[in-house]
């Protein structure tokens, strides 16, 4: 079986910058054990799958794997998914696609990058001391939990958040969790890191799911509803973030970098 295959980085200006993701369109759905060692074959953070929707509810159906897992949302991802839609289609100004756990996600350009439509999912406040000991922190501002397993941990400045250096395997005893660490930024409103170690990925490079958590925190601290995010990973990607009443609408930019055949025994 060939699979079409493009790798993009997403939330980027430009190319080895943001976080690749790949984007590999199907005509049905393979079992999910293939899906996953394609996933792993790919060794990216984040592996989409788009299939034609037949029931009429989006344009799309969408599924993510990391290496390790399938995830409930990924952010690049659909990002990525929506720029290898439009890119190919310029009668099209947005995509939608129906996800199994995170509802239909859109899509649309955005001037010269897109508009990201995630669900906001805000945190409620939560001791996470083990979390926090992993991260090698002494003290921290705020800690916060979502139940979709993703904790935030606010600390003081950006220089925090830059200097960090977990300890990955106490970060993996915790499980799948997705560990998102804030601070106020130097150069954008705010500034963060994400890591996720227990499914497969130590430091993720652009977090757009991570952001459906921040944003409505954020919100409420800053006192209003749209502000500038960095994310301080090796490659670095920058966003705008609003919050649309149950929305959190990120913009960014995507490249896209290789373009080839999967072939699949």
């Amino acid at each position: 079986m060939r699979i079409p295959f493009a790798q993009i980085d997403a939330f980027a200006d430009a190319a080895f910058t943001g976080n690749p993701a790949a984007v590999m369109p199907l005509s049905s759905w393979l079992d999910d054990d293939v899906l996953q060692r394609i996933a792993a074959e790919n060794k990216l953070s984040e592996t989409a799958f788009i299939l034609p929707d037949e029931s009429g509810e989006a344009d799309f159906e969408l599924r993510w794997f990391t290496p390790t897992a399938e995830v409930v949302l990924c952010g690049h991802a659909t990002l990525a998914s929506g720029h290898f839609v439009l890119s190919s289609d310029t009668t099209r100004d947005a995509v939608r696609f129906r996800t199994r756990k995170a509802g239909v996600l859109a899509v649309e350009r955005d001037g010269a990058g897109y508009a990201l439509a995630l669900p906001a999912w805000g945190p409620s406040p939560k001791p996470l001391p083990e979390i926090v000991a992993a991260l090698g922190l002494d003290t921290v501002v705020e800690t916060l939990w979502h139940p979709h397993r993703y904790g935030l941990i606010v600390v003081e400045n950006a220089a925090v958040v830059r200097g960090l250096d977990p300890d990955f395997r106490a970060l993996a005893r915790e499980g799948d969790v997705l560990t998102i660490v804030t601070a106020p930024g130097d150069d954008t409103d705010i500034v963060s890191r994400v890591f996720a170690p227990g499914a497969g990925i130590d430091e993720d490079p652009v977090t757009g799911s991570a952001h459906a958590v921040m944003v409505p925190y954020w919100t409420n601290r800053l006192g209003r509803d749209r502000f500038t995010a960095f994310q301080a990973s090796a490659r670095g990607g920058r966003l705008t973030c609003r919050l649309d009443g149950e929305r959190v609408v990120l913009g960014g930019a995507c490249v896209t970098v290789i373009e080839g055949t999967f072939l699949l025994p």
